[in-house]
């Protein structure tokens, strides 16, 4: 997969392209932007053509390429979180084997999954290596949100940071996936450049098309209606990316009426409510039925 035939961001193409035709790979980057528009598939097609062992351009046919892309090089890892952190374990083992020279390439690199997700011992842990790293290491951390990573960390990586994917090319990449397509500004909002988002809405568009037909016409709405309605209550393990919808739905009402500010602080109590383990019905019951006051 080149570079290429990924979405967006022209400059950070050209930016690691220049860096692999010019062999001036530095140790450590730190890939920063939000969930779902691509850090991952950047990392592993330039981790790619740093270890191919055609120095002029990758040739997809050498030994490095063709284990890559069966997922067997052995001189390629990725560290994932295991559960909700990146435990000290998990880095005490790279420290380890990130000594041993590469086996087929001359490179050898550590791609780190959501490393903000790193606990502080294991950003510890980390440091010594990324200070003195052997000469043909390379480590890419890929992070949504760089302030949960220590300064001691970020100083020593070179960060490369990535735009979010355009609503003109997100519409094209899910019309080649899903064919035409009829999307509410709202919907196409709620995606906020990331296909991540997007596929997950796509796959659930008949419920989030309910969502906005509720929340957009809740003028002309009864109170009984509304909470007899279970769209939201069948949905906990989606809640979050609920409560972003209708929040998205009340920013293009407040245009209209200021009173749907108030709605957006009443859906935002309510997420801080569900946060503390709040119970989930008599939370979404409370929320709507504010809501509900506020604007009827």
């Amino acid at each position: 997969m080149a570079f290429e035939t990924l979405a967006g961001n022209k400059k950070t193409k050209e930016l690691l392209n220049t860096i692999i035709k010019q062999n001036k790979f530095l140790h450590s980057y730190m890939f920063v932007g939000q969930s779902g528009i691509g850090k991952m598939l950047y990392a592993k097609e330039f981790s790619k053509r740093a270890m191919c062992l055609n120095r002029e351009e990758i040739c997809n046919k050498c030994k490095s390429c063709l284990e890559f892309d069966n997922n067997n090089h052995p001189d390629f890892f990725v560290i994932e979180p295991d559960g909700n952190s990146i435990k000290i374990e998990q880095i005490r083992e790279l420290t380890n084997k990130i000594i041993e020279k590469p086996i087929v390439s001359e490179k050898k690199i550590y791609i780190i999954n959501n490393a903000y997700l790193m606990t502080r011992e294991a950003q510890n842990c980390l440091l010594k290596t990324l200070e003195e790293p052997p000469e043909f290491a390379i480590i890419i951390l890929i992070v949504e949100n760089e302030g949960n990573i220590l300064n001691t960390i970020k100083s020593r990586c070179t960060k490369i940071y990535f735009e979010n994917i355009s609503d003109i090319e997100m519409k094209k990449l899910l019309e080649k996936k899903y064919g035409t397509l009829n999307l509410s500004d709202n919907m196409l909002k709620s995606f906020n450049g990331s296909m991540e988002k997007a596929t997950k809405i796509m796959e659930n568009k008949e419920f989030y098309n309910k969502i906005e037909n509720i929340f957009s016409n809740i003028e002309k709405t009864s109170r009984i209606n509304l909470l007899n309605n279970d769209e939201i209550y069948k949905n906990k393990e989606n809640i979050d990316e609920i409560l972003d919808y209708i929040n998205i739905i009340f920013w293009n009402k407040l245009q209209e009426n200021h009173k749907y500010i108030n709605c957006l602080n009443i859906v935002q109590e309510a997420r801080n409510r569900l946060a503390r383990n709040a119970n989930f019905d008599m939370t979404i019951d409370n929320m709507l039925i504010k809501i509900w006051e506020e604007i009827t």
